[in-house]
């Protein structure tokens, strides 16, 4: 699976898993540093070197943000969703802790614009060590529902390969839909998809009739087509009272 930027509004249907390298296209993924310190607050620096081997700089606004940086632990654990800011030089920093030794995987999720002025969309990844004693945390089971802050998610429907499926989610407080969900970056969900083993990696976006009311039943939907048999950790981000949350799931297609 692969990341969309499709508009808001219209479903994501991929099939291609993307994220699995630091160069594609002539755009190259480069970082000031490649390890970091257990749970220290760090301010990171990285670039996006385009064909002509010098820092882009021009990018579009996708999901009002001209770059998504998602960043979890190879056994899936620890998942961020953040947005750094670029300098006028192409570089760009983000304040970025790693709470746990081990090996994190970075992807850069951003549409870079060329000379000629086309959009050219791109996840690029990287690898960063933190020393320590790493002791990887198993996948948790698969479920249909999962708990952070209160709020009961739940998930709805199974990607299955060489079909696009929906998938479903309803917000739920002290038992019912929540009716306040808000946008965040212009949508009422974000989903963030990724394989075990190899991390490939899926950003999507929903459909537009996302918000709680009595005919959507409060469900966020969106379709997605499983590149491959597998077990896949599927984060889904929602905002409630100017927080964002995330849920997260295991999902195993077969």
């Amino acid at each position: 699976m692969a990341h969309d930027h499709a508009a808001v509004g219209a479903p994501s249907i991929r099939t291609e898993v993307g994220g699995l390298a630091v160069s594609d296209g002539g755009y190259t993924f480069a970082a000031e540093s490649m390890s970091l310190s257990a749970g220290t607050p760090t301010t990171w620096r990285f670039r996006i070197d385009g064909p002509d081997r010098k820092p882009a700089t021009t990018f579009a606004i996708a999901h009002d943000k001209p770059m998504h940086l998602i960043v979890a632990r190879r056994d899936l654990s620890g998942y961020q969703h953040l947005h750094p800011t670029m300098a006028p030089d192409g570089t760009w920093s983000v304040d970025l802790t790693l709470p746990h030794p081990g090996v994190w995987r970075v992807f850069a999720d951003f549409v870079a614009v060329d000379p000629t002025g086309a959009q050219i969309a791109r996840t690029l990844s990287i690898d960063l060590a933190v020393p320590g004693d790493y002791r990887p945390r198993a996948l948790p089971a698969v479920a249909r529902e999962s708990t952070v802050d209160g709020f009961a998610v739940t998930l709805e429907g199974t990607p299955q390969v060489g079909m696009a499926r929906p998938l479903l989610f309803r917000v739920f407080g002290n038992g019912v839909p929540v009716a306040h969900l808000q946008r965040y970056l212009g949508s009422y969900g974000h989903l963030v998809v990724m394989r075990e083993g190899d991390l490939g990696y899926v950003h999507a976006h929903p459909e537009e009739l996302l918000a709680p009311t009595p005919t959507t039943g409060g469900a966020v939907k969106f379709w997605l087509v499983a590149p491959s048999p597998g077990r896949f950790r599927v984060f889904f981000d929602f905002q409630v009272d100017g927080q964002v949350r995330t849920a997260e799931f295991t999902v195993v297609v077969r």
